[in-house]
């Protein structure tokens, strides 16, 4: 077993995945260590599969924009694999005057940064998909955003990382991060192993918390629990990504012919879930129903549509909805990526080369100071 790599990566999902090729690609070695038995196994593999700009807050905007430009549109060929992303825009559609000025307000904030993201009518919705129920009076358009397959996509860049000598270990629990001499050089596993590198990056879901907690740096998430259901294969309809005002769900149509729809119906409470959430996170019978009667209510098309299996997948919910990603300050070496709050895979390729930057010490493609650590840090403390 190899222990010692110029980078550590704690978290085996599509940002740690993604950060190791990266690193990789640059021919730094990298050790990725999963805690639990699977690449993949948390939210990176159960999730929509979204790769979306609209809807996003502004502060994730210019990463977000960056990597759909620069990176997702040749994915699959740099790393051999298709990641099954379609670039055919996303309408966020909504039935009502509230509706409509909340989507107008989150397309203003987008468009104020330059992203095209636009209003239209629910004629104009139907335009674009004419399977859209005659209750959508307004949508925003953007039509640079997409979707792709989450779990080939999290698998290509492990795939390709391990072909260019990243190491990944699974059942590699983390008990505690270490400092020497102030910086942040140990990782220590619950069985006692201990690996040790320059830089060590957290992109470990909500787990990252605990972990971050061993060296005194708190950042407030919670677990949260989103779920997704699939249908049978359905006749080609269309290749837009979907989400709606009232953030009631979202999904699209797969090269397959099912359709993939998440969200969530505000029953974590309900769900018997480790609040750790550590382990397989269960569905429960309450959302598929609610689920469907959503989507029913835009699309009555796949009322005869067959739902063929669920499945659950745990959210880092941050304090104020947007992801830390960021090197700490305190700890020389120690670098956080977490609370994604359930939109981090759209970003993934995005985040995993910046986070390889921030590794090595190289300028960013892209300034994150939106997203630092220290924005929930007292400002007479920053004083």
């Amino acid at each position: 077993m190899k222990k010692n790599a110029e980078v550590i990566v704690i978290g085996g999902g599509v940002n740690g995945c993604a950060t190791a090729y990266y690193l990789a690609k640059q021919g730094v070695s990298v050790i990725v260590l999963e805690g639990s038995d699977y690449i993949g196994n948390g939210g990176s593999s159960r999730n929509g599969g979204g790769v979306r700009q609209s809807g996003r807050d502004p502060r994730e905007l210019p990463y977000a924009m960056w990597g759909i430009r620069e990176l997702w549109p040749t994915l699959s060929e740099e790393l051999g694999a298709d990641v099954e992303y379609y670039q055919k825009g996303n309408l966020r559609l909504g039935k009502n005057d509230a509706h409509r000025a909340k989507l107008q307000q989150l397309a203003d904030k987008a468009s104020a940064v330059g992203l095209d993201v636009r209003m239209i009518s629910g004629d104009e919705a139907r335009e674009i998909n004419p399977y859209l129920s005659e209750e959508v009076t307004c949508a925003s358009w953007c039509p640079t955003d997409g979707h792709a397959n989450p779990m080939r996509t999290t698998l290509a860049f492990f795939r390709r990382a391990r072909q260019l000598g990243a190491q990944f270990y699974t059942d590699a629990r983390v008990a505690a991060i270490k400092t020497i001499r102030g910086k942040a050089r140990q990782v220590v596993l619950t069985d006692g192993t201990v690996f040790e590198g320059e830089s060590i990056v957290v992109a470990a879901g909500y787990q990252s918390r605990a972990i971050l907690n061993t060296v005194g740096v708190d950042i407030p998430m919670v677990v949260r629990n989103g779920e997704t259901l699939v249908t049978e294969a359905q006749p080609p309809m269309f290749w837009q990504m979907l989400g709606t005002a009232a953030a009631d769900f979202y999904g699209h149509q797969t090269p397959h012919g099912s359709f993939v729809f998440g969200g969530t119906a505000g029953y974590d409470t309900f769900n018997k879930f480790r609040t750790d959430g550590i382990g397989v996170p269960q569905t429960t019978s309450l959302h598929p129903s609610y689920l469907c009667r959503a989507i029913l209510g835009y699309f009555p098309a796949l009322k005869d549509a067959k739902i063929v299996r669920t499945w659950a997948g745990w959210h880092d919910q941050c304090a104020d909805g947007v992801p830390v990603i960021s090197p700490i300050d305190e700890v020389p070496g120690l670098i956080a990526a977490c609370g994604f709050s359930g939109h981090g895979f759209g970003t993934a390729p995005a985040v995993g080369k910046l986070l390889s930057e921030m590794a090595t010490g190289q300028e960013l493609s892209v300034n994150m100071d939106a997203l630092r650590y220290d924005r929930f840090v007292a400002k007479d403390r920053l004083a």
